[in-house]
């Protein structure tokens, strides 16, 4: 494989994330994680805005469960991406632009919908069945109030 063919597989991997969680497919998620055989003797894991360190497939697929469960709209718009691998191992960073809904409403509308900033590191891993997640980090970018704006010090 040459170095851009690689670059592009680790995009359409990272890209399949997303898309699979705007979709809620918890088994095509399933599937885009290493599995305990590709691991090795290394886990994989998971932060979530405000959650702590989840480590082992079971309770990184869990937490995604939960999310799918909670959640009745998602949508992610990428931003800032960047790919950077060695050998086997892939490092992207970008800026996930949430749009999620809340919960419907009694009419059965979708709830009102949500905006958020989160940078996100995935780390994958190179596998016979192709490039696999291994970690992904989310953390929240905190918004600027404006508050400073026209203060005198």
């Amino acid at each position: 494989m040459t170095a851009r063919t690689d670059v592009e597989a680790v995009e359409q991997a990272n890209t399949a994330f997303y898309e699979t969680l705007e979709r809620g497919d918890f088994d095509e998620l399933s599937e885009l994680w290493l599995s305990a055989t590709d691991a090795g003797d290394t886990s994989i894991s998971c932060v979530h805005p405000g959650w702590p360190v989840l480590s082992g497939r079971g309770e990184v697929l869990r937490s995604y469960a939960l999310i799918m469960a909670n959640t009745e709209y998602i949508q992610f718009f990428l931003t800032d991406v960047k790919v950077v691998i060695l050998t086997d191992t892939a490092l992207v960073t970008c800026t996930e632009n949430i749009l999620s809904g809340g919960p419907a409403q009694e009419s059965g509308e979708l709830g009102p919908l949500v905006g958020q900033l989160v940078v996100a590191t995935n780390v994958f891993r190179r596998t016979p069945e192709g490039w696999k997640l291994w970690s992904h980090h989310g953390s929240p970018v905190l918004a600027e109030t404006g508050d400073d704006e026209g203060s005198e010090d």
